[in-house]
Parts: C-alpha cells; structure tokens; sequence
C-alpha cells in the first residue's frame, strides 16, 4: 500500500486525493485490470467520498482509469497494438525533449541528473521499487524540463501515467532485460554534446523497461491461450 505524503499548506484535499492517486498509478500501485473504489480509497487517504469521487473522475478524463459503475473504476486492461502504441508515443516525445534539451543542460543541472540517477540506482538496489521508479521518473523529468516544460513535458507525464500499471513489474524484472546502463549513456552523450547519441539512449532505456515487459506480458499470454486450445 503506497504511503501518502502530507499535504501541502497551499493544496486542497481536493487537489492532495487527486496528486497521491495519480502518483500511485504512475508508480504501478494498481496493477491493470484491479477495481478499486470509492470507498475503499477514501478509507486508504482517510478522506471522505467527495475529493476521492473528484480525483477518479479527472484520473479517467486523463485516460488513467475508466468507470466499472458508480463506485467503482479501474486501471484499464491493455491489448498489445494499444500498449505498443503508448511505448512509440514514450519514444517520440521522449526523444524529442531529450534532443531539445542537451545544449541548455549547465554543469548544476547535470550534477542533479547524476544526483537522481545515483539515487534512483540506491533505491532498486534496496528493492524499494515504487521509490526506483519515482527516482526514474524524475531523472527524465530532470532532463526534459530545461526547454520542454510547457507542452512536451505534460504529454510525456500523460504516457507515464496510462504506463504506469507496468511499471512496477517492468521493474522488478529488469535484470531479465536491463543489461546495459541507459542513463549512464545518456549523461555520457550529454557530457559530449551528443544529441543522436542521447536520443538512442532514451529510446533504448524505454525499451529495455517497460517495452521489454510489455512484449513479454502478451507473447506469454499468446502462448496460454493456444496451449489451453483458445
């Protein structure tokens, strides 16, 4: 169960419920497919029903959930076309942000990304995955937000989210397909100004993750259903 943080002084409940929800979802806390409701997520915040039934409401306008019935939602299943689709979506935009960002990274924003990668590494190596993957999140956010915060910045946050539900697992099972250091490529082709190089670093960091999990996921469910004769 994910730990709420406290509320901000200049947030609503409204505006807190809506925040920690999006961020459980980011860092896989619902796994695809799992209802959860009203109630029940009232209970877990220790709100009440109103700023919940808001927040699920705005997470399903983001596409994060969708509505069971009037109590309950959840984290959509996905088909391979529709997950293949929100990886190339990651890809574009991601190499997009990256490419626009490399020659306005300073020597204070690149000793933060190396901060965060570090910290990202510590936290998986502790096996505290929803952590690993808040680190992750913020050492490409890191990156981006220097010439991509306006437009790029909120549609990347958009394909982090509907990917969210993956994440965790893709995590957890890196060691099946993360065998090179992503990141530690990216800073290196920072480091030498290197924009083709950076993009191929991002493309392979998303791929190596949750791409990998994601064809893994539906090529064993394939083989399920033809050896059960579906």
């Amino acid at each position: 169960m994910f730990v709420p943080e406290t509320k901000q002084p200049s947030e609503s409940v409204r505006q807190w419920v809506y925040r920690r929800l999006r961020y459980a979802i980011m860092t896989g806390h619902f796994p695809p497919g799992r209802a959860v409701t009203i109630n029940g997520i009232a209970e877990m915040l220790d709100v009440s029903a109103m700023p919940v039934r808001e927040a699920l409401h705005r997470l399903v306008a983001d596409g994060a959930l969708e509505h069971l019935d009037n109590r309950r939602v959840r984290v959509p299943p996905v088909d391979p076309d529709k997950f293949d689709e929100m990886i190339a979506a990651r890809i574009a935009l991601e190499t997009i942000a990256a490419e626009r960002a490399i020659h306005f990274i300073d020597y204070i924003r690149f000793a933060e990304l190396q901060k965060l990668d570090a910290a990202c590494d510590e936290a998986y190596a502790a096996g505290n995955i929803e952590l690993g993957i808040e680190r992750n999140f913020a050492f490409h956010r890191c990156l981006y937000e220097v010439r991509s915060s306006a437009v790029l910045l909120p549609l990347i946050e958009s394909t982090w989210l509907r990917l969210g539900p993956f994440m965790r697992e893709a995590t957890e099972n890196l060691h099946e397909s993360y065998l090179v250091d992503r990141h530690a490529e990216a800073l290196e082709a920072i480091r030498a100004r290197d924009a083709e190089a950076l993009k191929a670093a991002i493309a392979a960091d998303i791929q190596d993750g949750a791409g990998h999990l994601g064809r893994r996921q539906f090529l064993d469910a394939a083989a399920r259903s033809a050896a059960a004769g579906i």
